[in-house]
């Protein structure tokens, strides 16, 4: 079938990915949505979207997707940031996946492009973080460098195939619903709620809610210019020790404990004996020493202006996120807490 202003939003059964097919199928958007796996569609019951089978791996399977396509979401990556191999798994997937697609855009004859970049990919140099401020010069993560990289030659490619694009990046994306398995960022609210992080680590996240950062993307496909990066975050972080304060205010009766402070070298120990479990289990440890070294005491802060005033981006403010996101995982605790 052929539609006028077809959308496609890969990896489309994602967190923001599931998001964004329903507000745009909410906003009269025609949507085509690709996953891996066909058989993986249970959140996608009930709506009027075509799927098919994509994988940004896969250029040929891409360029299928994106037939009769005006508009691309670029939703899918590998989004982790622990794995046995980080150089295979995470950086060469998503640098090939990129390449891939924007190939298959430029074959396909896809007007425009939202690359969905992440926060990874700004510079903390100067805080509040800004568009502006370059590309993060830390080196020492798989998935940070992919984001970084990634980005760069989104543009790159775009630029050499003449299709517009415009980059998006958001931070910690959470909220009062989720669809198919919990996302990263979820998965923390969940181990405050189920009291797995008693000690202080210091490190801090920019929780937004997912349904702004689609409302993001779509106001980036609608108004953002091409070339150009928009921050799709809240201004100011949270650390982990605020965020379970939020839960203890929220939830007294679980009677949640605070993060204890222990001395720096204990936590690297720690992460280091979780690391070492995780060589033999193959399951991504709760903390890494990367995640101490890089994250402990880094300021998630950002300078949203430009997504405020170019897109008309307004996202939810944290505390309510957080406190959304919270309630929808313990009036759900049957289904997602477990595990």
């Amino acid at each position: 079938m052929i539609y006028q202003n077809l959308a496609l939003v890969t990896g489309a059964n994602g967190h923001l990915g599931n998001s964004l097919v329903r507000l745009l199928l909410r906003k009269g958007i025609p949507v085509r949505g690709s996953v891996r796996n066909l058989k993986n569609n249970s959140s996608f019951e009930g709506l009027d979207c075509e799927m098919v089978q994509a994988d940004i791996t896969e250029k040929q399977s891409l360029i299928f997707a994106m037939q009769g396509v005006e508009v691309v979401y670029a939703v899918g990556a590998a989004f982790k940031l622990w794995a046995k191999d980080p150089q295979k798994e995470i950086y060469e997937v998503n640098l090939q996946g990129t390449k891939n697609l924007i190939e298959a855009a430029a074959e396909s004859g896809v007007k425009k492009i939202v690359y969905v970049s992440s926060i990874a990919a700004l510079n903390y140099a100067e805080l509040p973080a800004r568009e502006n401020g370059g590309y993060n010069p830390d080196r020492r993560d798989m998935y940070y460098n992919s984001k970084n990289d990634g980005e760069k030659l989104a543009f790159e490619l775009a630029k050499k195939y003449n299709i517009e694009l415009v980059a998006v990046l958001p931070s910690a994306m959470i909220g009062e619903e989720a669809f198919g398995n919990l996302s990263v960022s979820y998965s923390i609210i969940k181990l405050i709620l189920n009291k797995e992080i008693p000690v202080e680590t210091k490190i801090t996240l920019n929780w937004v809610d997912v349904k702004d950062v689609a409302e993001g993307c779509y106001l980036a496909a609608m108004k953002g210019r091409s070339g150009e990066r928009y921050i799709l975050a809240n201004e100011k972080c949270t650390s982990i020790k605020q965020t379970t304060q939020i839960a203890q205010e929220l939830f007294p009766e679980l009677q949640i404990k605070l993060p204890v402070a222990v001395p720096k070298f204990i936590l690297y120990f720690a992460a280091w004996l979780m690391e070492t479990g995780s060589k033999f289990t193959g399951k991504a440890p709760l903390l890494t020493t990367k995640d101490i070294a890089m994250f402990s005491g880094l300021q998630q802060n950002f300078d949203i202006s430009k997504a405020r005033k170019e897109l008309g981006f307004n996202p939810k403010n944290s505390v309510q996120t957080v406190k959304e996101a919270m309630l929808y995982l313990k009036a759900n605790s049957d289904r997602l807490m477990k595990g």
